[in-house]
């Protein structure tokens, strides 16, 4: 297998948009993945191209599903009472349902198969009875929307998902970055297109569901850390971009989403421009230590 780019899109919730944005910025560059890695919201993002195809007309329209998120009412501001439903065991039926409906809205029908699909895409979920990820899309009989709503049961909204013997919950909890997984399917370069934004909580927050989000921000950093030295030490270079709103965005927040396309389209603008200049200036190194190779060899054949 030769050269295969991986575009690798992280979790977020209503951070999502700003991806739809990013992937906007590299397609225009005509920058195109060979394979497509998703969790969470990263997965429906990538699920979505996918489905419709990797091209400027299906970023167009993942960014106008994005603005019309907002009405689809997914994930409930109330953090405080999703939890405590969560508790009582009364919560996630409603919240599933909707973005049951949503998907199949957007072209992720019940019946479609990974095999069906124009690009290559891999979905990762967890699977807490084992502490594992799982990998949709390594089979292509497997089903496109039962991935999704598996990499997307992010608690307190939407419970653990009960299938085939396994408890399946949002795959943010094991890998929110999901590089390890591209690179275990074959990816030989990676952009990334990370989400992860720990100015959500500011330092000074105290209380239970602060002291919960910091933990989770501690843990995707080191998972990321450690998934970025994985690649690393396989010699696949990654290009991680870090998507953040102007200001903080609250996962379930998708008033914002018209503002975070545009966002995510600049950042990534910024950061396709510093690779250019990167390469232009490595470029004269490289040449001198070419025309140094030939002087020293013209030299010892005389």
């Amino acid at each position: 297998m030769g050269k295969q780019l991986a575009f690798v899109l992280s979790g977020g919730g209503a951070r999502g948009a700003l991806q739809a944005g990013a992937l906007r910025a590299l397609l225009e560059a005509s920058v195109h993945p060979d394979l497509l890695v998703g969790t969470s919201v990263g997965a429906i993002n990538s699920a979505y191209l996918a489905v419709h195809g990797v091209n400027l007309a299906s970023v167009e329209s993942l960014a106008q599903a994005w603005r019309g998120a907002v009405s689809g009412d997914l994930l409930t501001p109330n953090y405080v009472w999703a939890t405590l439903s969560t508790f009582f065991n009364r919560s996630g039926r409603g919240t599933y349902q909707r973005m049951r409906d949503f998907f199949i809205t957007h072209g992720l029908t019940p019946n479609l198969r990974f095999g069906d699909l124009s690009a290559r895409l891999i979905v990762v979920a967890a699977e807490l009875n084992c502490g594992c990820p799982v990998l949709y899309g390594t089979d292509p009989q497997q089903l496109v929307l039962d991935a999704v709503l598996a990499s997307a049961a992010l608690p307190p909204w939407v419970p653990p998902i009960e299938k085939d013997g396994q408890l399946l919950m949002d795959g943010g909890a094991i890998s929110n970055l999901p590089i390890e997984p591209a690179v275990a399917q074959g990816a030989t370069e990676i952009i990334a297109l990370d989400l992860t934004d720990p100015r959500e909580i500011p330092a000074e927050a105290r209380g239970w569901l602060p002291f919960l989000s910091k933990l989770r921000n501690m843990a995707e950093r080191r998972q990321m850390e450690l998934e970025l030295e994985v690649a690393a030490a396989r010699g696949v270079p990654v290009k991680r971009i870090a998507l953040q709103g102007a200001s903080p965005a609250a996962v379930w927040d998708f008033q914002r989403a018209d503002e975070l396309v545009s966002r995510g389209y600049e950042i990534t603008r910024r950061e396709m421009d510093a690779w250019q200049r990167e390469r232009r200036t490595l470029w004269p190194g490289w040449l001198r230590r070419l025309l140094k190779i030939s002087q020293v060899k013209s030299q010892k054949s005389k």
